[in-house]
C-alpha cells in the first residue's frame, strides 16, 4: 500500500494452480474507499492472489446535500471498471459486492447501485449497519482468539498464564460510519457471537465536513460529540466493568488505528506485516495522537505512512478513537483487515456464498482498453 492509501498494481499475481472453483472475490464499497480482493482457498482459510484499493471519496459532500455527487460517483465508477477488468481475467466461482454507509444514507444511493450494474455488470447490495459490524468481526476473528492455548487442565490461557477473555470489543472506523461490536467468545470452539452492536452515522469524512480539525478546540468538540453518542451503548452493556476485570480483548481496525500503530513503531513506510496483530498500548496511542497534532496537516501530507489523500481525515479519525477510549480504556490489538476479508471468510466457510455469474457478477464489463491499476 502506498502513502496515499492505495494498493499498487504490483499486487497482481498468478492464478496458476487454482481451478475456478477455488477462486472467490469480494468488493467493499465504502464512503471513502473501494476495495477488491480475489483469493484462493487454502488450508488455513484463503490466500490472496490479487487485491486492489482506491480512495474514491464517494461520500464527499453527502453531509450537506444528502446525495452522492456526480464527481464522486464518476471516481467510484472509474475504480469499479478497474475491478471489473481484474475480475474478468478469470471469473471467480463465488463473488459478493457490498456498499455501506454512503449508499445507505444517500437519497440516490439505490439509483447509483443500479447505475453501477448497468455500466460495469457488477451487482452490489447495500448492507445494514448490523451486517457491517458482523463482517468486521468476522474479518478480525483470528485476532480475537490469537495467543491463547488449552493447558493441561483444560483451561485456556495466554503464554503469560492469563485466562482467555470471554468478551471481545471491536472498533471499526469508516469514512461514513463507525461500527462497534460487543462479542461473546468461546475459546474452546473458537467461535464468536455478536451480542450487541452500534453503527454510528459518524466517520472520518462526515466529521471532517461537519467540523474543522485544524484547531485544538474544534478537535475537542469532535471528541465530545462522538463521546456522547456512545454513552447509551456503555449504559446498556456495562463494558467498562468487564474491561477493568480483564475479561475483554479489544481489536481496532481502520486507517486511523493502523496509522497510530505505524507512528508508535516509527515505521519508515507502511508495513502490513508489522501492523496486523500489533498490540498498541493506551498511553502510546495518546502519544501518537499528540504527535499528529504537532505534525500538523502539512507534516501528515509528507509522512510516508499517511500521504496527501488521507491527511485531512486522520485527526477526525483520532477524535473517534479518543472518544472510544474515553469509555473503554484498553490496549488495542491492531487489525489491518476489512469487510472484504470478512466477506471472503464467510464465503470460504460456506456462509453467504454468492455464485459468480448468477449472483453479483453478471458479465462484468470493464474497459478492456484501460490498463488496470
Amino acid at each position: 500500500m502506498g502513502p496515499d492509501g492505495n494498493e499498487r498494481p504490483a499486487t497482481r499475481r498468478s492464478y496458476a494452480g487454482h481451478d475456478n472453483d477455488d477462486v472467490l472475490a469480494a468488493i467493499d464499497l465504502g464512503t471513502n474507499n473501494c476495495r477488491l480482493m480475489i483469493a484462493a482457498r487454502a488450508n488455513s482459510g484463503f490466500r490472496v492472489v490479487d487485491s486492489y484499493s482506491r480512495i474514491v471519496r464517494l461520500g464527499e459532500g453527502l453531509q450537506k446535500t444528502g446525495e452522492l455527487g456526480e464527481d464522486a460517483m464518476a471516481r467510484t465508477l472509474d475504480a469499479l471498471h478497474t475491478c471489473a477488468v481484474r475480475l474478468g481475467r478469470r471469473p471467480p466461482s463465488g463473488f459478493r459486492a457490498v456498499a455501506t454507509e454512503a449508499c445507505r444514507r444517500a437519497r440516490n444511493g439505490r439509483e447509483f447501485i443500479r447505475r453501477i450494474h448497468d455500466e460495469t455488470g457488477l451487482r452490489f447490495e447495500i448492507i445494514s449497519g448490523r451486517e457491517e459490524a458482523e463482517l468486521a468481526v468476522e474479518s478480525c476473528s483470528g485476532l480475537l482468539f490469537s495467543s491463547f492455548y488449552r493447558g493441561a487442565a483444560g483451561t485456556i490461557k495466554s503464554a503469560s498464564g492469563q485466562p482467555a477473555p470471554t468478551r471481545g470489543l471491536l472498533l471499526d472506523i469508516g469514512g461514513g460510519s463507525t461500527e462497534i461490536a460487543w462479542v461473546r467468545l468461546d475459546h474452546g470452539r473458537r467461535t464468536h457471537d455478536v451480542i450487541g452492536y452500534i453503527s454510528l452515522p459518524i466517520g472520518v469524512i462526515t466529521l471532517s465536513e461537519q467540523f474543522s480539525s485544524h484547531r485544538p478546540d474544534d478537535y475537542r468538540v469532535m471528541v465530545q460529540h462522538v463521546h456522547h453518542q456512545l454513552k447509551a451503548f456503555e449504559t446498556t452493556h456495562r463494558i467498562n466493568r468487564e474491561i477493568l476485570g480483564g475479561g475483554v480483548r479489544v481489536v481496532g481496525t481502520s486507517g486511523t488505528v493502523t496509522t497510530l500503530a505505524s507512528l508508535d513503531l516509527d515505521l519508515p513506510r507502511y508495513s502490513r506485516c508489522a501492523i496486523d496483530g500489533y498490540h498498541l498500548g493506551v498511553m502510546n496511542a495518546h502519544k501518537a495522537i499528540a504527535r499528529l497534532h504537532r505534525m500538523g496537516v502539512q507534516g501528515m501530507h509528507a509522512h510516508p505512512c499517511i500521504g496527501s489523500e488521507r491527511a485531512s481525515y486522520v485527526l477526525p479519525g483520532c477524535a473517534i478513537f479518543e472518544a472510544f477510549l474515553s469509555h473503554w480504556s484498553s490496549d488495542i490489538v491492531v487489525a489491518d483487515r476489512g469487510l472484504r476479508d470478512g466477506l471472503l471468510t464467510r464465503m470460504m466457510s460456506g456462509n453467504g456464498l454468492a455464485g459468480g455469474r448468477r449472483n453479483g457478477l453478471s458479465g462484468a464489463r470493464g474497459r478492456q482498453h484501460r490498463m488496470p491499476g
